[in-house]
């Protein structure tokens, strides 16, 4: 089911590597309770430090049915949802999460300039990677499709959704994720929870820390490898990536990755592996990273710098890791 598309690499962007991520034996008082359950197209794993475990597992069950809450609003293929309705034009009025997360997309829509489109389904689906054999598609075919995408098409108000263009189609795979995290934590936190680390397929938010002076160490993947190119000291940070190694395929000899740039149809070539960027609020490193990704490094760069207590982690293609200001003294970084 394709529910989310961005990041269904099960585990595979960011791993917590102090975590044994499994749950505690017994009964009363828990050092840690973990659960995993595949939700949103993907593997994830919530984990909650003290308390008392049977609680816990109450809490745990509770944050799963969250995200299955609203993956069932969010889905561009569940019939029920807000978003395929939309796209089947069988309403216009939406929850108010969706009309809160399509507004924050089209915020990220006009900071990008268009690189980050909420309107990107058209094309998302068109090229279609979670198919068995994905391909390249025809060239013709991803003209008329980029010619459909376009975040200016479509507007909210309250919770009405108003479309300029029959065509315009919805997909909020590049944004979703971070908010059912924060929603997640929130969640958490109002329950009386200090410690915990949410995992959504690699969206990973911490809540406290190790410690109450130490984060927790989140590691980034090192693109198309097994291990962590760096890792980062988090305490109440989110940590986000997006990275060409997510879903890719090859085609005569050239790699093809699903980040793609709206202006064009086709996937951002612009020698970069990945980008990470770490913050308070994960629904708007869901977003800065794949905006960033769009923008290349150098530009992406200089948005970080207008971006305050938010961080960026680059790869490039020749493996190096480009940190924006301030980045390495502020996070710990180890690499």
């Amino acid at each position: 089911m394709k529910a989310i598309r961005k990041r269904i690499f099960a585990f595979a962007l960011l791993s917590v590597l102090l975590l044994q991520l499994c749950a505690c034996g017994g009964s009363g008082t828990a050092e840690k309770t973990s659960k995993t359950d595949f939700v949103l197209d993907t593997s994830a794993t919530i984990t909650v430090y003290g308390g008392n475990e049977a609680e816990n597992e109450t809490l745990l069950t509770a944050c799963f049915n969250l995200c299955k809450k609203y993956e069932a609003l969010f889905s561009t293929t569940m019939e029920t949802s807000d978003i395929y309705k939309l796209n089947h034009r069988e309403t216009n009025i939406v929850s108010d999460e969706t009309a809160a997360l399509l507004t924050r997309g089209l915020y990220y829509g006009t900071c990008s300039d268009g690189k980050f489109d909420i309107t990107i389904e058209p094309l998302a689906a068109l090229w279609n990677f979670d198919a068995e054999s994905p391909k390249v598609p025809d060239k013709a075919a991803i003209q008329k499709a980029a010619a459909a995408v376009g975040y200016k098409n479509l507007s909210v108000s309250g919770n009405t959704v108003t479309f300029a263009s029959d065509q315009t189609q919805i997909d909020l795979g590049g944004i979703a994720k971070g908010y059912i995290a924060d929603r997640v934590a929130d969640y958490l936190r109002e329950s009386g929870v200090k410690r915990a680390i949410v995992n959504l397929g690699g969206n990973v938010l911490c809540i406290g820390g190790k410690t109450d002076t130490e984060g927790f160490t989140v590691g980034i993947q090192r693109p198309f490898g097994a291990d962590s190119i760096a890792t980062v000291k988090a305490k109440d940070l989110s940590v986000v990536t997006s990275g060409v190694y997510e879903r890719c395929f090859y085609e005569g000899g050239k790699r093809y990755h699903h980040i793609l740039d709206p202006s064009t149809g086709y996937p951002y070539n612009n020698n970069l592996l990945s980008v990470t960027i770490i913050g308070k609020n994960s629904c708007d490193c869901d977003a800065l990273s794949t905006v960033c990704f769009a923008l290349g490094l150098g530009k992406g760069l200089k948005l970080m710098e207008k971006m305050n207590n938010y961080y960026a982690v680059f790869v490039t293609e020749d493996y190096k890791v480009h940190f924006s200001n301030g980045a390495e003294t502020a996070l710990s970084f180890q690499y």
